[in-house]
């Protein structure tokens, strides 16, 4: 008897420390608010944009829903840059999928994870009249 509630006891831990180690991972939920004025130079445009990203540290899955007004036409391109300071350029470092630029998720590695939450990340939409971006926003962790 004495071994079986041994075993029991032992299975709890085991399921109680699993639970336990999943609770240790992290939603975090950071926001960006897209403008010309914060393109590196800037640029003079009436668009706007928000977007809501969200990362899971157990999955390492980043996600996001992207809003944006008045461009001056399509956007040929979009992507997450960093690592970067406000005002400082850098390269991709997660390509947008037109395809998924209002909804969208991606795979993050270690490094792009503390960049991401360190506030060392901008997102960037780009147009046929603004290649090099005509909005802009750095991403932060959200209040």
């Amino acid at each position: 008897m004495q071994s079986r509630a041994l075993k029991v006891g032992a299975l709890a831990l085991v399921g109680f420390l699993a639970v336990a180690a999943t609770g240790f991972a992290e939603e975090m939920k950071f926001k960006a608010d897209l403008k010309g004025s914060t393109e590196v130079p800037p640029v003079q445009t009436s668009a706007t944009g928000t977007a809501d990203i969200t990362y899971d540290s157990a999955t390492k899955n980043l996600s996001w829903t992207i809003e944006h007004t008045g461009l001056s036409g399509d956007v040929t391109a979009a992507h997450f840059h960093g690592p970067a300071a406000v005002g400082v350029n850098a390269p991709p470092v997660v390509p947008i999928d037109m395809s998924a630029l209002a909804k969208g998720s991606a795979t993050l590695d270690d490094a792009q994870a503390a960049d991401l939450s360190e506030g060392r990340w901008y997102l960037n939409l780009h147009t046929a009249a603004n290649p090099d971006g005509e909005i802009r926003g750095q991403v932060m962790k959200a209040q």
